[in-house]
C-alpha cells in the first residue's frame, strides 16, 4: 500500500511551486490547526537538530504534520551531502508530510537525473517528485488565458498576447495584473485589449517596441525621450539585453524576408506568439537587412565598451539611439 509522505518540487517557477505548496492546507480543518502543525524552514540555516524535531514531532490535534524545506540541495551537496540527506528521508515517519522546496534555474532534460528526482523514483511508496519550469515567452498568452479562467473570469486573445508583452516570463508578476484587470472589469466581460492598455503595469519589454519603432521612423526626440524613461525605470545592463533581443528578432525577420518569406514565415522562424511576431515583421519592413546587420555589430561593440569601462552604457545607448534617428 502506497502512503506517500515526502514530496519534491522542483524547477525555476517558484510561483507555481508555491502555489502547490499551498494546496497541502487543504490536510488542515482551520487555520489555527494549521499552524500549530506547519513548520517552514530554510536548509541553508536550520540545524540539524531543528529539522529532526520538526519532522519527528507527532501532529497536534490533526491527522498530519507539514514541513515545508528550501533549498535541501544548496545545503546537502556532493555524493557525501546526498547520502546523508537521503539517509535522513527514510527515517521521515508517515505521520509528516514533507515538501522539498528546491528552486533553481534547472533545464527540462536535466530533471530526470536530479538526485531526488532520482530517488523518489526509486522510494515510489513514500516519495513523489513534480518539476514546475518557467512558460516560455510564446507560451505566456496560453498561461494568462488559463489563468484569467483559475480565477474566474476570461480574457480576449489580443489583451492575453499584450499581457504577456509587457510582463516577459513572469507569472507571478502576470497573476497579479491578471486580478487587478478583472477587478477593473468586475468580472462583467472578458478582459479587452482597451483594459489592459488602461490599467496595467508598462515593461521595459513593451516599451523597447515603442522605442524601435521611434528610430525606425527617424523620431529621434521620441526615440530620447522613452529612452531616458527606460534608463531611469531600469538597470541600463537590463535594458540593453532587452534591446539586443528586440533587434536580433528584426534581424531574424529580414533575414526571413529577404528570402521571400512573409508573415507566417516569420512568424515560424521567431518561435514568439503571433501577435508580437507581427509586430516584429511590421517594424522589420523599415529597416534594411544591411541596417540590422550594422546595428547589431555596432551593439556587440558596445556590449564590449560597456564590459571593458571603455564608455558607460548609458552613455553609449544615448550616443546609439541618437547616431540611429540622425541617419538617412
Amino acid at each position: 500500500m502506497s502512503d506517500q509522505h515526502i514530496y519534491i518540487f522542483l524547477g525555476n517557477d517558484e510561483f507555481a511551486i508555491r502555489k502547490r505548496v499551498a494546496k497541502f492546507d487543504s490536510i488542515f480543518s482551520d487555520p489555527t490547526s494549521a499552524s500549530m502543525n506547519t513548520s517552514l524552514l530554510d536548509a541553508r540555516t536550520v540545524s540539524e537538530n531543528e529539522l529532526n524535531n520538526a519532522v519527528g514531532a507527532m501532529p497536534f490535534l490533526a491527522s498530519k504534520r507539514l514541513v515545508v524545506l528550501d533549498a535541501p540541495s544548496k545545503k546537502y551537496n556532493g555524493i557525501e551531502g546526498h547520502k546523508k540527506f537521503i539517509a535522513f528521508l527514510e527515517t521521515v515517519a508517515p505521520s509528516t508530510l514533507l515538501a522539498l522546496v528546491d528552486v533553481d534555474e534547472i533545464k527540462e532534460r536535466e530533471i530526470p537525473n536530479h538526485w531526488l528526482v532520482k530517488w523518489a523514483a526509486k522510494n515510489g511508496d513514500i516519495a513523489k517528485s513534480e518539476s514546475f519550469l518557467l512558460p516560455k515567452q510564446r507560451e505566456m498568452p496560453g498561461w494568462i488565458a488559463n489563468e484569467a479562467k483559475r480565477q474566474g473570469g476570461q480574457i480576449e486573445p489580443q489583451a492575453a498576447a499584450r499581457l504577456a508583452e509587457m510582463v516577459g516570463e513572469d507569472p507571478r508578476q502576470a497573476a497579479q495584473e491578471i486580478t487587478k484587470l478583472l477587478t477593473y472589469v468586475n468580472f462583467a466581460h472578458a478582459i479587452g485589449i482597451e483594459d489592459v492598455e488602461a490599467v496595467s503595469i508598462t515593461s521595459a519589454g513593451a516599451d523597447v517596441f515603442d522605442l524601435v519603432d521611434a528610430v525606425g521612423s527617424q523620431n529621434g526626440r521620441q526615440a530620447q525621450k522613452l529612452l531616458r524613461r527606460l534608463l531611469d525605470e531600469r538597470d541600463a545592463f537590463e535594458l540593453f539585453a532587452l534591446v539586443i533581443r528586440q533587434f536580433r528578432l528584426l534581424l531574424q525577420a529580414r533575414e526571413v524576408m529577404e528570402d521571400g518569406g512573409n508573415l507566417p514565415e516569420v512568424t515560424s522562424a521567431l518561435g514568439q506568439h503571433p501577435f508580437v511576431a507581427e509586430k516584429v515583421f511590421n517594424q522589420a519592413k523599415r529597416f534594411s537587412l544591411g541596417s540590422l546587420q550594422g546595428i547589431y555589430r555596432h551593439l556587440l561593440i558596445m556590449d564590449e565598451s560597456a564590459k571593458t569601462g571603455v564608455m558607460t552604457l548609458d552613455l553609449s545607448l544615448e550616443t546609439f539611439i541618437v547616431e540611429l534617428t540622425h541617419q538617412k
